[in-house]
């Protein structure tokens, strides 16, 4: 939860600072700054669950042979 917070500290500055430069205003950098990141932020955090899901399906549906040679060409590459 702590990456995902940093993250949103981040993406607040980043979004204030972009629509003010766009905008020329405080408010409406304020306004897009707290909306967005707030949706974003949400939205980021079901997306790594997602990912973990679909990761570990991964490994679940590969034989453990496979795993191992896989594992062992990509430490070649």
């Amino acid at each position: 939860m702590t990456k995902t917070m940093t993250f949103a500290v981040m993406h607040f500055c980043v979004a204030f600072g972009v629509a003010y430069v766009i905008t020329g205003s405080f408010l409406v950098g304020g306004l897009v700054a707290m909306i967005e990141p707030a949706i974003n932020t949400v939205a980021y955090y079901f997306h790594e669950k997602v990912w973990q899901r679909i990761q570990s399906n991964k490994e679940l549906a590969l034989p453990k042979s496979v795993q191992q040679s896989l594992e062992s060409f990509a430490l070649r590459s």
